[in-house]
Order: structure tokens, then C-alpha cells, then sequence
């Protein structure tokens, strides 16, 4: 016999920087919540970055390891982007997203449904509005992958310019063999993350020759093997794309990377998911449909803009995607913005994916253009 516990007004599946945020924002506004995760006090495990103007103003700024002013890309030019960008203390982001100790279930979900969830097989958590935040579960979809060590500042000054956070470095990447490129970002307390990431595969490339690649691309700049033979590293894999269906038919709603809040591009959601939490919980205090105000008609044709943004970029020579960022980071940047950090800029999505097609080669013009309108 099922056992039900309590009644809330909403439940939240999955303690991820999406589901916590979520949890955190629904507490704060007088709502019953639930958290449940099978490990929910487990720290997070990668490194997030963001464009600081596209966090919400509640996100505590102590939750920041560093912050640059500036950004820059390499493709291969060295480009300068007037735009501060953040790193997380991955940790104090998790601590200053406090759910009471009450509302927190650590328990494996067996079974969802629209008004309630099924926990350890047996038990059952009722709610008004159920979301599910266990992020994007798609092993044969196009991935993003990346290798990291993590070195101390002097060390990593052989290679980055003093203060420079480096978004992508394309520079030494090889027209024959899918490409890769350097993220290199401040972590605070005098250590630097020098990740190289592959940004979007089908299938993604293995850890192992994203490894042989760094140990490659920093030992031109005098960081030999031997000097992070010892450093502490990351390891990344995540899926881009769902297999199938539109984050707004899901039933339960979806949140987070896997409810589609995470840009198909770039991979990423975090900022993302920590905006749109308010989104959330407004429509639920307001008796709304949170689906509807997650997902209005622009924020619909946006998604499926970028979609197709991928699939042009998947479709790309390993050459000619360094040439479509070179040609995307000439943009002016309220363009980037739009492109990379807008839901429902409709006009300003579709205008800088107009223009970066103008600003490319007509060889990679034309091989955009016709991404964009292939099936998947």
C-alpha cells in the first residue's frame, strides 16, 4: 500500500543549481515546497560561468569566485568584449541557495506524474504543480565536452595575459581534426581553470583526446606535462539537445537544461535557470500556469531558432567553425547578447543570426544558411 506524505505546493525533482534555485525562490515567496534528490547536500561538481547582466538581482554576489570587467576570444585574432563575466564558488552558490531542512527529501524518484511523485517505490508526495530539474538524460544527442586542470595563477601567466579571461582560444587548432578550444578563467584564491572544450559533437570528443590536446596546446606556451602532472581536474560531458519533443508539451513541466533553458550553442544554463525561477514561482503565487509563462510565443521561436543554430553548426567543416566565429564576435555586442543570452528577443535572435551569416565567408555563408533549414 502507497503511503502519502503531505501535501505541497509544489515539489521540486532534483537539487541541481536549476531544481535548488527553483526550491529556493518558491520558499522565499510562502509556498510549500519539496526538494527531493537521492544525494541533495552533494557539492556540485563542475565550474559555472556567466555573463554577470544575465544574473537576477537576489543572487548574492558572495556566491562570486572572480569577476573580469572584459572577456576575450581568440578566432584566431585576440578579440576584446565589453562585457563582465562571472565565476561561481560553486559551493558558496550552493550554500546561498538555502532550502529548510524540512522541505528536503533525500530519496530516489521512482515514478512522476502531474500531481504527484512517487518515492523509494512506495511513497507517494502530492502536489499543486510537480517540476522535474534532473537536468537533460540523452546519451545519443550532440554533446559538449571539455578536459580542465586547475593551476595557480604564475603558472597559467605563461600562457594568459595578466587579469584575462579567456572564453574561447582557437589559435593552434589543426583544419583536419574537429576542433576544440581553450577556456581559461579566474576560480578565485589565486587559481585559474584552463579547460579545453570541445563545444558541440555528435558525438562530443572523448576526454581522453581532449586531455592529449591541452597537455599539447599548453606545453607551446612552456606549461610542460610535468607541471600539472599533480593539478586538480575536470572532466565534462553533457548533452546539447533533447532527443525529441518541445520543453512546453512536457508533462510534468521540465525545468533547467533539461526543460530547455539551456542555449544549444554554447551549453550554457545556469544563469539561465537561476532568472527564470522567478518566472516560476510568479505564475504559481498568481494562481498561473507556469508553463505558459515560461514559455510564450517568442520564447517558443527563439528556442526552435536556436535549434536550428545547432544543427548549422554541427554541420560546419572544423575549419569553417572557427571562420563562423570569427565572423559571429565582428557583431556588435548587443548583438552577441541577444544571440547568446536572450529567451524571447525574438527580433534581436533573429537579426544577429542574420548578420553573422553577413559577416562570414559565402562558403560558410552558405553552409549556415543551409543548417538552418536541414531536418535533424
Amino acid at each position: 500500500m502507497r503511503n502519502f506524505v503531505g501535501h505541497r505546493d509544489l515539489v521540486v525533482v532534483g537539487a541541481g543549481p536549476a531544481g535548488r534555485a527553483l526550491a529556493h525562490r518558491a520558499e522565499a515567496s510562502g509556498l510549500r515546497v519539496a526538494l527531493i534528490d537521492p544525494a541533495p547536500h552533494r557539492r556540485w561538481p563542475a565550474t559555472y560561468g556567466s555573463w554577470a547582466d544575465e544574473l537576477p538581482d537576489w543572487v548574492d554576489p558572495k556566491s562570486f569566485a572572480a569577476q573580469s570587467p572584459q572577456a576575450v576570444v581568440y578566432t584566431p585574432r585576440r578579440r576584446v568584449i565589453d562585457r563582465a563575466y562571472v565565476t561561481f564558488h560553486t559551493g558558496e552558490l550552493q550554500r546561498r541557495l538555502p532550502v529548510t531542512a524540512g522541505a528536503v527529501i533525500e530519496s530516489r524518484v521512482t515514478q512522476l506524474f502531474e500531481d504527484c511523485v512517487v518515492i523509494d517505490g512506495e511513497n507517494r508526495v502530492k502536489a499543486h504543480t510537480i517540476v522535474d530539474a534532473r537536468g537533460l538524460r540523452s546519451a545519443k544527442a550532440p554533446a559538449q565536452s571539455a578536459y580542465g586542470v586547475i593551476v595557480d595563477a604564475e603558472l597559467a601567466g605563461r600562457y594568459l595575459e595578466a587579469g584575462e579571461t579567456v572564453l574561447m582560444d582557437w589559435r593552434g587548432a589543426q583544419p583536419d581534426r574537429p576542433p576544440s578550444f581553450l577556456y581559461a578563467i579566474a576560480l578565485g584564491e589565486g587559481r585559474v581553470l584552463l579547460e579545453e572544450t570541445c563545444l558541440a559533437g555528435a558525438p562530443a570528443l572523448p576526454i581522453g583526446d581532449l586531455r592529449n590536446r591541452l597537455r599539447n596546446r599548453l606545453s607551446r606556451h612552456g606549461i610542460a606535462p610535468a607541471d600539472i602532472e599533480d593539478a586538480d581536474d575536470e572532466k565534462v560531458w553533457f548533452a546539447l539537445r533533447r532527443q525529441s519533443g518541445v520543453p512546453w508539451k512536457d508533462r510534468p513541466l521540465r525545468y533547467g537544461s533539461g526543460g530547455g533553458l539551456m542555449h544549444p550553442a554554447t551549453g550554457y544554463s545556469v544563469a539561465t535557470s537561476l532568472r527564470e525561477a522567478e518566472t516560476v514561482v510568479s505564475a504559481l503565487v498568481n494562481q498561473q500556469d507556469p508553463r505558459r509563462a515560461l514559455w510564450n510565443r517568442r520564447s517558443r521561436a527563439v528556442y526552435r531558432l536556436r535549434d536550428r543554430g545547432l544543427t548549422s553548426l554541427l554541420r560546419l567543416d572544423p575549419i569553417d567553425v572557427i571562420r563562423f566565429f570569427d565572423g559571429f564576435f565582428d557583431l556588435a555586442v548587443a548583438d552577441q547578447r541577444a544571440y547568446l543570452s536572450s529567451r524571447d528577443d525574438l527580433a534581436g535572435v533573429a537579426r544577429a543570426m542574420t548578420r553573422v551569416v553577413a559577416h562570414t565567408d559565402r562558403a560558410v555563408s552558405y553552409k549556415v544558411m543551409r543548417g538552418a533549414v536541414a531536418r535533424r
